[in-house]
C-alpha cells in the first residue's frame, strides 16, 4: 500500500501514522498537511527519517497539489483526517474556515481520487453530524441514523460525508465514511478537554465546565481508533458508512472528576461557566457493524480509567511538547481566547 494521509500532522492523524508504521512497516506513507495551528511535526519526530514516511507540505483545497503528489508518490489509498475539528472555534471565531476544509477540502480530495483511481478511499468524519440524543433516551447513533448536525462545525463534515456519498453513486469511487467518537490520548492539542484541564490544573487554575456538565460523549482512545481505521482501509465497503465506538459513555462532569482524582486534587478547582450555545446534550454509538468485520478495542469501557491515567500522565512527562505548542501558535490562540472571552460576554449580556 502507497497511502496519503490528509493531516497527518494533527492527534488522530499523527497517532495513525504511528499505528500504521508499526502494524504495517512495508507500507508507504506520504504525510499532506496544511500545518495549520493544530498540525504539528513534533508529533512525527521519531519517524522523520523512516524510509518509508515522507512529509509534504499542502492544502486539500489545492487539487492541482494533489494530483501532482498522488501521482509523483504512486498513491493507491487515501485516508483524510485534514479537517477544522473545535466546535468552539466555529461558534465563537467564525465558520467559513471549517466550510472551505471541511467540505470543499473532501470534495478535492474525492476529485483526486476519481481521476487517479484511487484504490480506497476513508473519509474519517465525526458522530456530531447526527446531532444530539437525549439523556433519557434507549437510542445509539446507528449508520441509518439521518444527518441532522446542529454545530456549524457538524455541518460542515456533514456536507463532507454527503458529498462522498454523491461521489459513490455517480462517479463510483470507492469511498468509506467513519464517524468516530470523542478521542483522547497523547498528541492532541491543547484546546481540547482533556489536555486543556490536565495544563491549567497544573498551572494552578480552575477548570471550566459548561453549564451543567452533564452532557454526554462516548470516548475512544486514539490507537483503538487507529486500528478500525486500518481495518477499513482494507476491509470497508465501497460505499460503506461505519460507526467507531466503545460504548463508554462518560458526561464532561465524571471526566473532570476523574482528572482531579488522577492529579490528586479537589473539587472546588470546578467552576461551572455560561453553556455553550446549541450544546448537544449526549452522543452515544452503535459500533457492531465494524465490529462484526472483527475489529476490537483494546481499551474498553471497562479499561477507561486506565487509558485516562495514561494519557493524564503523558501530558505531564511531556510539557515541553505542550510549551512548544504554545510558543509555535502563540498569536493564533490568543485570537482565539479573545474570540471566547468576547463571545462569553455577550451572552451573559443576553441573559
Amino acid at each position: 500500500m502507497r497511502l496519503l494521509v490528509c493531516g497527518g500532522a494533527g492527534f488522530i492523524g499523527s497517532n495513525f501514522i504511528h499505528h500504521i508504521l508499526g502494524a504495517h512497516p512495508d507500507y508507504f506513507i506520504v504525510n499532506y498537511d496544511k500545518l495549520t495551528y493544530a498540525g504539528n511535526l513534533d508529533n512525527l519526530k521519531d519517524v522523520a527519517e523512516n524510509p518509508n514516511y515522507k512529509f509534504i507540505q499542502g492544502d486539500i483545497i489545492d487539487l492541482d497539489q494533489l494530483n501532482q503528489v498522488i501521482q509523483e508518490n504512486k498513491i493507491t489509498h487515501i485516508i483524510n483526517f485534514a479537517a477544522e475539528t473545535h466546535v468552539d472555534r466555529s461558534i465563537h471565531g467564525g465558520c467559513k474556515d471549517f466550510v472551505l476544509t471541511n467540505t470543499l477540502g473532501v470534495q478535492m480530495i474525492l476529485d483526486a481520487a476519481r481521476i487517479n483511481k484511487i484504490t480506497k478511499f476513508v473519509q474519517v468524519s465525526t458522530d456530531e453530524v447526527y446531532g444530539s440524543l437525549g439523556l433519557d433516551e434507549d437510542r445509539l447513533f446507528t449508520e441509518t441514523t439521518p444527518i441532522w448536525p446542529n454545530m456549524p462545525y457538524a455541518a460542515a463534515k456533514a456536507g463532507g460525508d454527503l458529498m462522498c456519498n454523491a461521489y459513490f453513486v455517480t462517479h463510483k469511487v470507492p469511498v468509506v465514511v467513519t464517524h468516530c467518537s470523542n478521542n483522547y490520548g497523547p498528541y492532541q492539542f491543547p484546546e481540547k478537554v482533556i489536555p486543556f484541564f490536565v495544563f491549567k490544573l497544573l498551572k494552578g487554575e480552575k477548570v471550566p465546565v459548561y453549564g451543567d456538565g452533564l452532557n454526554v460523549r462516548d470516548w475512544i482512545q486514539v490507537m483503538d481508533h487507529a486500528s478500525a481505521l486500518d481495518l477499513l482501509l482494507h476491509k470497508g465497503e465501497d460505499g460503506g458508512v461505519y460507526n467507531i465506538g466503545v460504548d463508554n459513555e462518560r458526561n464532561n462532569l465524571e471526566i473532570t472528576k476523574m482528572i482531579l482524582q488522577i492529579m490528586g486534587l479537589g473539587e472546588d478547582r470546578i467552576e461551572f461557566i455560561t453553556d455553550r450555545p446549541g450544546h448537544d446534550r449526549r452522543y452515544a454509538i452503535d459500533a457492531s457493524k465494524i465490529k462484526a468485520l472483527g475489529w476490537q478495542p483494546v481499551y474498553t469501557r471497562e479499561k477507561f480509567e486506565q487509558g485516562l491515567r495514561e494519557t493524564v500522565e503523558w501530558y505531564k512527562k511531556n510539557t515541553p511538547w505542550v510549551e512548544a505548542i504554545w510558543e509555535k501558535k502563540k498569536g493564533e490562540m490568543n485570537k482565539f481566547q479573545t474570540d471566547l472571552e468576547r463571545s462569553e460576554t455577550q451572552m451573559k449580556s443576553a441573559s
